[in-house]
């Protein structure tokens, strides 16, 4: 039997949970690029209710910012629907909150080992150099020592270019913190979570022209977040206001977000009902259109027409119509064609020359050349592969079969990084998920607290619906997910500076050299060193081309 490691350095593709043997994960070395967010752990093993201090000894301590590991419960661990590649599928909680640490101190609430994530950054990116970075751990007076060597390789990742989209929730920050649309502090909150968010990669937001239609029971309603100003001016006319929408890209672009992700204009699942739409109306606000509103009446096209005219001439005037994408409706399907067809004429007929994507991942439904850009889930993603003018790609509650990747509690991280590299290969455009900060339960029937109710009420597999938490003075709290997505977007632009060094395919030689079978969205090593490794093969290759 090994004996109890005390203190170490593991990698950020672990989940340590307080029971954990980690004698054989020791993490001694890594290279980084100088504007990386580097990530990695110290397992500490103490007694709950024991003080754990720490210090960081190393010209790098100043770039170092550690969290606290915190387990989160699990309700629902996996869809019945699944593989194999998981953790397990019947633990109660799973390491998952990052909490910042104040003066480095911390009380272990585990009997086991406690963990502290550490991220290692530099806004202007880090010296480039060879640096030992010791720990000095002090349990109840009791010294402990650990290190590990980074090596800091002179090269900057490139800008990314693929378009990020998670959808962002403006009203469940509303419901949580109890304040009203459009208030100082909604403008508040709001920019804080999206500032976070684009920290962590997503550079394109969900924008509320209306309340979106989405993950809405039928005859239900979200709170109202509508973005544009409507007024009736007459039987079927109407004018439009943009001032709180000038405000919404204003602030998107002091946090860094390009592209504009417009809601849906139809019904979620087919597209049959118009959204909810308020307007000014006889002096009082109203809803003017909704679920009992038919796509294709007469009434809804006649608003359509005149609202494209009036967003297009704005989304012109403010120079960002290539940075902006429509949706129709969100996952259609086969029975659904009749309905997605009539609503995509409107669409198309009224909304020229602009980018209109949707989550679809039937083959079928896009030979029917209903949209140009469709995105497939990376379950059914293969025949889309070299079949679309660009290919993009989401998951979300039912991808967990077939190995391909996702960022469930109780699936390994390397599931959840592995998306870069596929994301590299296949030289994908874009990428949706549907939960930064969903609050809600399935179908938005009401609030959850998501520090006790991680699945949606059951509605969907813990961690699907939202990947920060919402702290108590409106900023948000980071999972450990958030920061290992970001990792695998950091090897996609890692493998992208290689390419432009040594071409493509060098480059996925490279990374595929360990490989019994090419990488696929399904076909991938399941071992953790095999993708330390080869991001470390990656990394000499830049420093040596």
């Amino acid at each position: 039997m090994s004996e109890t490691i005390r203190t170490a350095v593991i990698s950020s593709l672990e989940k340590i949970f307080p029971n954990d043997n980690l004698s054989e994960k020791i993490f001694t070395h890594f290279s980084m690029l100088r504007n990386e967010r580097f990530h990695f752990q110290i397992a500490v093993q103490a007694h709950r209710g024991d003080n754990v201090r720490f210090a960081i000894e190393s010209p790098l301590s100043e770039y170092c910012r550690a969290f606290y590991v915190k387990m989160m419960p699990t309700g629902t661990n996996a869809p019945k629907k699944s593989d194999d590649y998981f953790i397990a599928k019947d633990k109660k909680e799973y390491p998952e909150l990052l909490e910042p640490i104040e003066n480095n101190e911390i009380i272990a609430a585990y009997d086991g080992y406690n963990t502290l994530w550490v991220e290692l950054f530099s806004l202007n990116g880090l010296p480039a150099d060879e640096y030992t970075i010791n720990f000095s751990i002090e349990i109840n007076g009791a010294q402990e020592k650990t290190a590990v060597q980074c090596s800091v390789i002179n090269a900057y990742l490139p800008k990314q270019e693929l378009i990020y989209t998670n959808w962002f929730h403006t009203d469940c920050l509303m419901q949580y913190y109890g304040f009203t649309a459009f208030s100082d502090e909604y403008w508040r909150v709001t920019e804080n979570f999206l500032r976070r968010a684009a920290e962590y990669g997503m550079n394109c937001v969900l924008t509320p022209l209306f309340t979106p239609p989405l993950d809405t029971k039928v005859g239900g309603e979200r709170p109202t977040v509508q973005l544009v100003d409507v007024t009736v001016t007459g039987k079927h006319s109407y004018s439009f206001n943009f001032d709180r929408l000038d405000r919404w890209i204003e602030m998107c672009h002091r946090c860094g977000i390009e592209y504009f992700e417009m809601c849906h204009l139809f019904t979620q699942w087919g597209a049959k009902h118009a959204p909810k739409i308020m307007a000014r109306k006889g002096g009082k606000t109203v809803q003017i259109f909704g679920w009992k509103t038919r796509a294709a009446s007469k009434s809804y096209k006649c608003f359509l027409a005149q609202f494209a005219d009036a967003v297009l001439k704005y989304i012109d005037e403010n120079g960002i119509r290539e940075k902006c994408l429509f949706h129709i409706s969100d996952e259609p399907s086969g029975g659904m064609i009749r309905t997605y067809k009539k609503a995509s004429k409107i669409v198309h007929t009224y909304f020229k020359d602009v980018k209109i994507i949707d989550a679809l991942s039937d083959f079928k439904i896009y030979e029917k050349g209903l949209i140009k850009t469709p995105i497939p889930a990376n379950n059914h993603i293969e025949p889309f592969i070299g079949n679309v003018p660009e290919l993009w790609t989401y998951y979300c509650c039912v991808q967990a079969e077939k190995n391909v990747s996702n960022r469930f509690f109780s699936m390994p991280s390397l599931r959840n990084r592995i998306l870069g590299t596929q994301l590299y290969k296949y030289d994908v455009k874009g990428f949706l998920h549907w939960g930064y900060n969903f609050y809600f339960s399935q179908y938005s029937k009401g609030l959850i607290d998501p520090y006790k109710v991680t699945d949606a009420g059951g509605g969907f597999s813990s961690g699907d619906s939202f990947v920060v938490y919402p702290k108590e003075d409106g900023t948000p709290l980071d999972s450990l997910r958030l920061h290992v997505f970001y990792d695998a977007f950091q090897d996609m632009l890692a493998l992208k500076l290689l390419e432009r060094k040594i071409g493509k395919e060098k480059t996925v030689r490279i990374l595929e050299a360990e490989c019994t079978k090419p990488i696929s969205f399904s076909e991938y090593p399941h071992e953790e060193r095999w993708l330390l490794e080869t991001r470390e093969k990656i990394n000499q290759a830049i420093q040596n081309a």
